[in-house]
């Protein structure tokens, strides 16, 4: 049974009359007299005397009149929500974001607002590396990204001439290890060659996934340092969540974004495996693709513009 065979019963109950039922609901009457046989059949009795002029309802037709006019407002109530909640998402922007980010950026970054941006995290990206992110701007998966990018410049090939950023902030990667019994980095980065042997020493390294930007990053980071020690790659993770939980358990050495450090290093529960010559110096950018055509991301675009104007002004550098 369809709803607009309940909407053709309340006409001609309405009317009266097959012809001026059919016009009111727009189709021939040969069509709308079809539609009513077909509605009798479905509720297996007859709603209609059509012995009557004008036309009037069985008992059955009666008792069913009840009941369209009852599905059929919850029927429009229905479409009326589905409405208002397709132009409240519609208003609402996707927002590509790396773990990290999203929890320890994000929230203080929409807090600094008076009204926040429409930005509503995709968790999905949580799991992407960088192109991913650049694909999904590109598709229209996704209406934004933020991301981490070196201050020394991308060591990778991405394609991004079609994007545009702003900067939102800066973060800096921190190289942490757990202490031992004195405080000083079970995994110490400066120590790198043992003064006996005079060989490289080799410290496990809790790494970034090799195909992301903040392990090519770091990775380049450390070749124009020019004398890190080896470094053995034990795990490799795309979060910093999980990069976190395995240095904390003394597995090995990782790099960390400062803000998601929190009390850890003031705390001595973490510490610094080298000296700040090892950290590695990144800008939060937001992207967005330049072929985007819907206002909402436009006018959102631009108040995120003015809002970084005003805190850059107002603010250091962090």
């Amino acid at each position: 049974m369809e709803i607009r065979w309940l909407e053709d019963f309340l006409a001609l109950a309405r009317t009266r009359h097959f012809s001026r039922a059919a016009e009111e609901q727009n189709v021939t009457q040969p069509t709308f007299s079809r539609r009513i046989k077909l509605l009798e059949e479905e509720m297996g009795t007859t709603l209609i005397n059509r012995q009557t002029l004008p036309l009037s309802l069985t008992p059955a037709g009666e008792a069913f009149l009840g009941m369209c006019h009852d599905v059929t407002r919850r029927v429009g109530a229905t479409r009326q929500r589905l409405a208002q909640m397709a132009e409240e998402q519609a208003g609402q922007l996707r927002l590509g974001a790396p773990q990290g980010l999203l929890t320890s950026f994000l929230p203080a970054w929409l807090a600094s607002w008076e009204n926040p941006p429409p930005l509503v995290p995709y968790l999905r990206a949580t799991a992407w590396l960088m192109g991913d992110y650049f694909q999904a701007l590109a598709s229209g998966e996704i209406d934004m990204a933020i991301c981490y990018w070196p201050l020394s410049g991308s060591p990778l090939e991405l394609a991004n001439d079609d994007t545009e950023y702003v900067v939102l902030g800066h973060e800096r990667f921190i190289p942490v290890s757990l202490p031992d019994a004195s405080g000083t980095p079970r995994f110490a980065l400066d120590s790198g060659r043992s003064s006996k042997s005079g060989k490289t020493r080799s410290l496990p390294l809790i790494a970034y996934h090799p195909r992301g930007m903040i392990d090519a990053a770091i990775r380049a980071h450390l070749d124009r340092l020019g004398d890190c020690p080896t470094l053995t790659v034990l795990n490799e993770s795309i979060q910093s969540g999980n990069i976190r939980e395995l240095v904390s358990l003394g597995y090995g050495l990782g790099w960390l974004p400062e803000r998601s450090l929190g009390g850890a290093m003031s705390s001595g529960e973490l510490v610094a495996a080298g000296q700040p010559r090892w950290n590695v110096e990144f800008e939060i950018r937001l992207y967005r693709h330049l072929s985007t055509g819907r206002a909402s991301v436009t006018d959102t675009w631009q108040q995120i513009r003015e809002h970084g104007r005003s805190i850059n002004t107002t603010m250091p550098r962090e």
